[in-house]
């Protein structure tokens, strides 16, 4: 700092990194690509906190007769005394069955009569059969518990919700790398340990204890990405942040597909995610956080060594411009002495952006989890679901690519929030007998919200100020976790009419699609270093 402030000012004029990156050092040159490449890793394994999904998998399961000679949570599932035994409307996922009578009948595993049993009345399962072991409902004994089964989701979803205001704070005041490192080690170490769960008690506890210390690994990365790349290359990193997001997804997919004692896919998703460590010497801190930190000489390094992997140059003017520090004047100190929540309260514009992108965030993960949890029809095997439900999202990711720096930030989100609404309420109204009808409807309804969350990232990113954007960009996802822990619940909703999970999501869809139009454009804008930068957003064409 000590040769920035030898230098007379008058003759120094402060420069904006997105214009050096576009006139000098390169929008997106082989330093950048590297870049990109190096923390899409960490965003793929960001996806393997969802494993629950096939580790808390639901399995059919109805009550042991014990009568039967049944003395095993792995005996023959569907014998053909069954309907001897409970009622046959119930045979799977039974949680009664009929009363036993006090006769003495020699029986077998084979040979059960129905005498055996008063089909007039019913008693609750005192224990379970199961079709599969491949689940915690097998280990934990979780038969007709279902709240059970599901609040491991539940909880991953409420891990994610207390750890972004935090690693939203350790990003913007430790740096980038330090958040990054910090969460994909936390996510690595409980996964792994979480393979050793011995009871139902230890797996939800390390559950929400590994998503409350390793749910900021995508949030971490993808700021990584977006503050390095030039205005034109914004989106393709967006996009493909996302898109990372969806192959992890389906690498998940594809592990639990292949190796099938959950414990051993556990262990393998996690035991590679200890590679990251390494990023400390690989990585280097993002630019924009040095400089609004003030640690220029390790800026000045970075700038440098942009520019010699770039095979380009940057001027000494600009290097100068860019590392100038901000006027200190009697205003300035007063603002920096506000705190976030403060300066909020003060900016009627900041306020109103605070207040309105997290309802965004509500409904992305609302419809996006909504969907993807109500999608068992789509075929018979819930690991091939799984994938195609997760495959449909990476065309919705590049399509932004295409459309949002041509026809701007608002009507691709708009827009898109506004197809995902009319895809799922047109879904409700679609015959059963049309299968292909409503699975084409269906998927293009998760297109829909596909596009938006790529967008949705972007767009929150452009309208917040450098020194506070992770912070903000972290509450906002918060808060939007609201969405993601209730959409496991939705399911139950159809036994009251089958179209009611659809109408929430288009409903959801529709306001938030009207809310977009509430906020500025950010096409063609400079990403916002200040406050009053943000706050400018949309005044000057």
């Amino acid at each position: 700092m000590e040769h920035a402030t030898e230098v007379k000012t008058d003759d120094i004029k402060r420069v904006d990194l997105d214009d050096v990156l576009r006139d000098e050092l390169g929008q997106f040159g082989p330093f950048q690509l590297r870049y990109l490449m190096l923390v899409s890793i960490p965003i793929i394994m960001s996806a393997f906190m969802s494993e629950y999904v096939f580790s808390a998998a639901a399995i059919p399961h109805r009550c042991r007769v014990p009568e039967c000679g049944e003395d095993s949570r792995l005996v023959q599932f569907d014998p053909d005394w069954l309907t001897n035994a409970m009622p046959e409307s119930s045979s799977a996922s039974s949680c009664v069955r009929y009363r036993p009578r006090n006769i003495d009948v020699n029986v077998t595993l084979d040979y059960c009569p129905a005498d055996l049993f008063d089909s007039s009345v019913t008693v609750e399962c005192d224990s379970y059969v199961y079709a599969r072991d491949n689940s915690i409902v097998y280990d934990f004994d979780l038969g007709c518990q279902e709240f059970l089964r599901v609040l491991p989701g539940t909880l991953s979803s409420v891990g994610t919700l207390l750890v972004l205001p935090v690693i939203g704070y350790i990003s913007d005041k430790f740096g980038r790398r330090v958040a990054l490192i910090s969460s994909v080690f936390n996510l690595a170490l409980i996964g792994l340990i979480r393979a050793f769960s011995v009871n139902y008690i230890m797996y939800v506890a390390l559950q929400i204890l590994q998503t409350t210390l390793g749910a900021g690994t995508f949030s971490s990365a993808y700021v990584f990405a977006a503050e390095l790349v030039g205005p034109k290359w914004r989106v393709v990193a967006s996009a493909t942040a996302s898109a990372m997001f969806s192959v992890g997804q389906a690498i998940l997919g594809g592990v639990a597909w292949g190796i099938q004692p959950w414990r051993y896919m556990i262990m393998a998703l996690h035991i590679p995610c200890f590679l990251i460590i390494s990023y400390y010497w690989i990585l280097s801190e993002s630019i924009r956080w040095l400089l609004s930190k003030q640690k220029f000489e390790k800026a000045k390094a970075a700038l440098e060594n942009i520019a010699r992997v770039n095979k380009t140059h940057i001027s000494e003017k600009s290097m100068r411009g860019l590392l100038l520090p901000p006027v200190v004047t009697a205003e300035s100190t007063k603002e920096n002495e506000d705190n976030l929540f403060n300066k909020i309260l003060k900016s009627k514009i900041l306020l109103r952006r605070v207040c309105t992108t997290p309802v965004w965030w509500i409904t992305t993960t609302f419809v996006y989890y909504g969907l993807s949890i109500n999608s068992t029809s789509l075929s018979d095997t819930i690991y091939l679901n799984y994938i195609l439900t997760v495959a449909i999202e990476i065309p919705g990711f590049y399509t932004a690519v295409f459309i949002l720096d041509r026809i701007g930030r608002k009507p691709t989100l708009s827009a898109g929030f506004f197809f995902s609404a009319a895809c799922n309420i047109a879904f409700v109204f679609i015959p059963s007998d049309l299968s292909v009808v409503r699975l084409v409807v269906y998927l293009a309804g998760k297109f829909g919200i596909s596009l938006v969350f790529t967008s949705l990232y972007l767009y929150t990113s452009e309208l917040y100020p450098t020194e506070f954007r992770h912070t903000l960009l972290a509450f906002s996802s918060m808060i939007g976790r609201i969405g993601s822990i209730t959409a496991p619940l939705t399911p139950v909703l159809m036994d009251y009419w089958h179209g009611i999970p659809s109408m929430l999501f288009g409903g959801m869809a529709i306001l938030s699609g009207l809310l977009v139009l509430t906020q500025p454009e950010t096409l063609g804008t400079k990403m916002p270093d200040t406050l009053a930068d943000a706050e400018a957003i949309g005044r000057d064409k």
